[in-house]
């Protein structure tokens, strides 16, 4: 996934983020800091395929789903904020991250 990062500091960021994650393509951090910088600069599109990407490599990075169905909520697209938030519950419930899914759990009791 190509990313031109723009000027300033954020492109900084973003560019040494993106760096990190080719050097640890298995580490779920990288991708999920690309995503928010993204997600921060009103890229949401490149924002929510970050975010896919960061769940790809760790199912259970809940913080992701809650992120991407932010980036959703943005755009207009409720219904697959709603889905990314109860894919994301099945997965705190799953690895007992209470905190996860109490945030979860709420955001998605905001949409409906």
């Amino acid at each position: 996934m190509a990313t031109t990062p723009p000027a300033g500091a954020a492109g900084d960021r973003l560019a040494q983020l993106m760096r990190m994650a080719d050097a640890e393509p298995g580490d779920p951090f990288f991708p999920y800091g690309i995503a928010q910088e993204h997600a921060r600069a009103g890229r949401h599109d490149d924002a929510i395929a970050w975010y896919d990407r960061t769940v790809a490599v760790d199912p259970a990075y809940c913080y992701a789903y809650f992120h991407k169905a932010r980036s959703l909520e943005e755009l207009g697209r409720i219904d697959e904020a709603c889905a990314a938030l109860r894919a994301g519950i099945e997965r705190a419930r799953t690895a007992g991250d209470r905190h996860a899914l109490s945030e979860l759990s709420g955001f998605l009791d905001q949409l409906t």
